[in-house]
């Protein structure tokens, strides 16, 4: 039995001091400093064996980070673990304090396509993994060819098409090997709910963004713009998820959907629920009302949704342990889950066959707050996510 940690962490922005990443927003030293000392206590504090992180400017600065986190951790060991020469020294509790250095880990950054100069730089993606890699990384954002989504009207005429042709940050994919078997991860990091607002060009800046002159029908079309690019940006994974598990690959996915577990983004990522029977459904084909599909096709077609269905290890939990206070995300009061963790049925305690199963779920989302917290003016330095763990075993 092999038993590893997965988690996602948006770290928010991560960058060296003194460099304008957005327009206008850079570091100090000091706050740059103070950044680095959070994220390195959060990762000493998760201890997880496979990190995909999102919000990576450079990679440079996330080496430091976990370097920063090796250090605290080998000082930890050597605090709270007792050496041979105590009879104690196989207690469990002393074995889970143990913290494992990432020294010989192995790290893959994605940079973002779309990354420009100071005040336009765009964050990508990186995976770190103590298991290492099978192969070479992958990275999917700028599209082999565009991908056309066709519309119809209602009257069935043409209503034109959406054009996809790069996403708005990379999906990273990797492949780990844990205990005899190999797991393809996917991280991603899906397009936000900011609203889209084109800019005529010659101007300065979009209308929308003049909120002196503000224009409600305007931003809720740039909100329905950067809906339909997050659902198409689901889709392009949701394939890629798709070549794996036709090969019987076990999947994890991972990441900041920016979107809940019902989303459409999410359950286009996640794939259909199967209904409940399908022998009560009439066909695609009929031709009488009586025309039903059989029990036969039932099972049939039961299988070929389940076996593409990945799992929310944040559901898994809840129905494990019966909680409901997993969030990730904090903002004018809303308290919501938008990163997450999804398993193929290679870990879903009701398939048969399973290879393995997940053991509990850990959320780190204490530092969280909608501005009403202490702390509130320092999330600009410590992330604005909550981050999650999912506990696995391979049986």
């Amino acid at each position: 039995m092999t038993r590893f940690t997965v988690a996602s962490f948006n770290v928010k922005n991560l960058i060296g001091a003194d460099q304008e990443y957005y327009k206008f927003e850079k570091y100090t030293p000091e706050e740059y400093a103070w950044k680095q000392d959070w994220l390195a206590d959060q990762i000493l504090t998760m201890d997880a064996d496979v990190i995909g992180f999102q919000e990576i400017f450079e990679e440079d600065a996330l080496r430091h980070v976990v370097a920063e986190a090796d250090v605290r951790g080998v000082a930890a060991n050597e605090a709270t673990v007792p050496d041979a020469s105590k009879r104690y020294h196989k207690k469990a509790i002393f074995r889970k304090l143990a913290y494992t250095p990432y020294t010989d880990a192995a790290l893959a950054f994605a940079p973002n396509a779309n990354d420009g100069g100071p005040g336009q730089r765009r964050p990508g993606l990186a995976v770190l993994s103590r298991l290492g890699f099978e192969g070479t990384p992958e990275v999917l954002q700028v599209l082999p060819e565009p991908l056309d989504i066709p519309f119809r009207d209602l009257t069935g005429q043409d209503a034109g098409h959406y054009r996809l042709t790069r996403l708005s940050r990379p999906v990273l994919k990797v492949r780990i090997p844990v205990g005899g078997q190999v797991i393809t991860l996917f991280n991603c990091h899906l397009k936000s709910k900011l609203g889209e607002y084109p800019r005529p060009e010659g101007a300065a800046f979009a209308p929308e963004a003049d909120l002196t002159n503000y224009d409600p029908a305007g931003r809720a079309m740039g909100s329905l713009r950067a809906a339909v690019r997050r659902m198409a940006e689901a889709w392009v994974l949701r394939r890629a998820i798709l070549d794996e598990l036709e090969q019987d690959h076990p999947v994890i996915v991972m990441g900041d959907f920016n979107d809940g577990e019902h989303a459409v983004s999410s359950e286009i990522i996640s794939g259909e629920i199967p209904f409940k029977n399908y022998a009560w459904m009439r066909r695609h084909d009929a031709e009488r009302p009586t025309d039903r599909y059989t029990a036969e096709e039932n099972l049939q077609i039961t299988e070929d949704v389940q076996r593409v269905r990945l799992h929310s290890a944040e559901k898994l939990f809840v129905r494990k342990s019966l909680r409901d206070m997993v969030y990730t995300a904090a903002f004018g009061g809303v308290f919501e889950s938008i990163d997450q963790i999804y398993l193929s049925r290679h870990f879903d305690p009701d398939f048969d066959t399973r290879l393995g199963e997940m053991e509990y779920f850990s959320v780190f989302n204490d530092h969280l707050t909608d501005g009403s917290h202490p702390e509130a003016p320092y999330n600009k330095l410590a992330s604005d996510h909550g981050q999650i763990m999912a506990h696995l075993k391979l049986l």
